[in-house]
């Protein structure tokens, strides 16, 4: 079996996004770690009696220098997540990685980004490393369709409306199933609004990725195939 080496990273910090979600910006103290937006870590910590315990962790910032950032809900009676969430500034973690080949595959293409909750961490990664430069995204269209409950659980709102008003070929576009009545975007599930985002595109020349919780994921699967989709243009990430 192949041994990952342990590193180490430093808190530098921690910032509500609601009452329950926190996103974290560490540095790692390896001068050398590196990963591919999309990957995750493997976090680990002992717990009060002494088990050490493991938990994987969708990096939410793109490739830069040793920054790494975490975007996690406070989980109740979940050990990992609430050590995470209570860290103080210049406390340190260990983690192995990076993992996972949820990642931005050739040739770019069109692409829709379909995401709920927590599942936004590695679209953040995805998607500040295309609109970093034009030869990552090239030109091609993209969509980020996010899921929430209310206005307040859209994780970083205000930073993907500034990508869409600096990209004209970025469109950022959140639904709520609980909107207020003064809400003025799209309003049901993710999977409400995917077939009108696509429209009449070539189905064989667009990209979907799906990240969020199994029910949502299986849906917008299952969705794109009834369409015509190719398994190999669906790449997904499961969260339970």
């Amino acid at each position: 079996m192949a041994q990952f080496q342990t590193l180490t990273a430093k808190l530098i910090r921690s910032t509500p996004l609601t009452e329950f979600t926190k996103h974290l910006d560490l540095e790692v103290k390896e001068a050398r770690f590196g990963f591919v937006p999309g990957q995750w870590l493997s976090v680990k910590a002992t717990d009060l009696d002494g088990e050490e315990i493991t938990r994987a962790y969708s990096l939410a910032s793109p490739p830069s220098n040793g920054h790494i950032a975490f975007c996690l809900n406070r989980v109740q009676d979940g050990f990992m997540s609430n050590h995470l969430c209570s860290l103080n500034e210049g406390d340190e973690i260990t983690f192995q990685g990076p993992f996972g080949n949820f990642i931005l595959h050739p040739p770019m293409r069109d692409t829709i980004f379909i995401a709920t909750g927590t599942g936004i961490a590695p679209f953040r990664s995805m998607l500040h490393w295309l609109l970093s430069d034009a030869e990552h995204h090239q030109g091609q269209q993209l969509w980020l369709l996010f899921g929430a409950r209310t206005e307040n659980d859209l994780y970083y709102r205000d930073e993907f409306k500034r990508l869409a008003a600096d990209h004209e070929n970025f469109h950022f576009l959140p639904t709520l199933s609980r909107g207020t009545p003064g809400w003025r975007g799209f309003r049901g599930y993710v999977q409400d609004h995917v077939k009108e985002i696509i429209g009449e595109r070539n189905k064989d020349g667009m990209h979907a990725y799906i990240c969020g919780l199994a029910k949502m994921v299986k849906a917008n699967r299952d969705l794109l195939k009834d369409l015509g989709w190719d398994r190999a243009s669906i790449r997904y990430e499961r969260y339970d």
